[in-house]
């Protein structure tokens, strides 16, 4: 491979993906050419994307920002790297950036696309920084207040953010509820409480749901306390799920509202972009206690097997950190 070539995980396939060599365009002014350190694996939603279930309906909604190819494949996805600028302005020379770009070992894009680490935050510990941007969007949308009880259904990246951000609001107790008994070494990593699904906490002021199972929801309309908001996370695919909207869901006056990343909340407009969100969000990242959240790192060659068996289930992580 020369210095115009990179190497990229593409899904050729659903449930098969290979690295291809493909060239390098030469940067314009004002791009940077970044050699990939670290990408993270999304796990929910790539694994929809490796498997072919990506609704024709979302075809273009679900696009990331440097993807290639078009859904259902061969495409190029993802959206979690984090490398060193080997070229471009000079103030980015050599600083460690975040970029929303698929798996790749070096590529050109505008200066304006990469984040900038702050210097606390160690290059494997960024690839959380997506993942942590749609925390922050999922604590806007649900509004916890001080004292709040608030249960986040589904242990995965996700929702691993969700409640560790949730418990840095004074007098919050959080509970983090998950089918896997292993995911509660990890909420004690984090400082929240864990609890198995049949012995969740009820009367909850605030339940996020980010398990992205039909069980998971209704265990949140369960759980959910009187007048209380339930926040749905999980991105489905072409997945249909039922709902169950009878029961105590009216006379408990409940409120299901989703949350996607996609938008910044309507309260935080004004003020906000998505660029700001992810400086907070990579700010946010200087604590160590996230690392708990790495529970794999493979070389990138590896990716095509890796995705295989993450898609499929063989292999369990929370977040999986891909090495270049």
């Amino acid at each position: 491979m020369t210095a115009q070539h990179a190497r990229a995980f593409w899904t050729v396939a659903p449930g098969r993906g290979e690295i291809r060599e493909e060239p390098l365009a030469p940067p314009d002014l004002g791009d940077v050419v970044v050699r990939t350190l670290y990408s993270g694996i999304s796990r929910g939603t790539e694994c929809l994307v490796f498997q072919g279930r990506v609704p024709a309906s979302e075809y273009q909604r679900m696009r990331a920002p440097f993807q290639s190819g078009d859904f259902p494949g061969p495409v190029k996805y993802g959206y979690a790297s984090v490398g060193c600028v080997d070229d471009g302005p000079e103030d980015l020379r050599e600083r460690h950036v975040f970029v929303l770009y698929p798996h790749q070992t070096r590529y050109v894009v505008p200066a304006t696309a990469v984040h900038v680490l702050p210097n606390d935050v160690p290059a494997n510990r960024a690839v959380l920084a997506a993942n942590l941007e749609t925390a922050v969007n999922a604590l806007w949308d649900g509004a916890p207040q001080v004292g709040d009880r608030i249960t986040v259904i589904g242990a995965g990246t996700v929702g691993c953010l969700i409640a560790w951000l949730a418990s840095r609001v004074p007098g919050c107790d959080v509970e983090l509820v998950d089918i896997n008994p292993g995911r509660a070494q990890i909420a004690r990593a984090l400082g929240v409480r864990f609890a198995a699904p049949d012995a969740a906490s009820s009367s909850a002021d605030l339940v996020i749901h980010a398990s992205g199972s039909a069980a998971g929801l209704e265990l949140a309309l369960r759980v959910a306390g009187f007048e209380a908001t339930i926040v749905e996370m999980s991105w489905y695919g072409d997945q249909l799920v039922r709902v169950g909207l009878g029961g105590a869901f009216h006379a408990q006056r409940l409120t299901l509202k989703s949350s996607q990343v996609g938008a910044v909340p309507p309260m935080r407009r004004a003020r906000w972009d998505a660029r700001r969100r992810m400086q907070l969000a990579l700010k946010l990242l200087q604590h160590a206690e996230l690392d708990a959240l790495i529970t794999g790192e493979t070389d990138f060659e590896s990716l095509p097997h890796v995705m295989a068996d993450l898609s499929s289930g063989r292999v369990d992580a929370v977040c999986h950190c891909v090495r270049y």
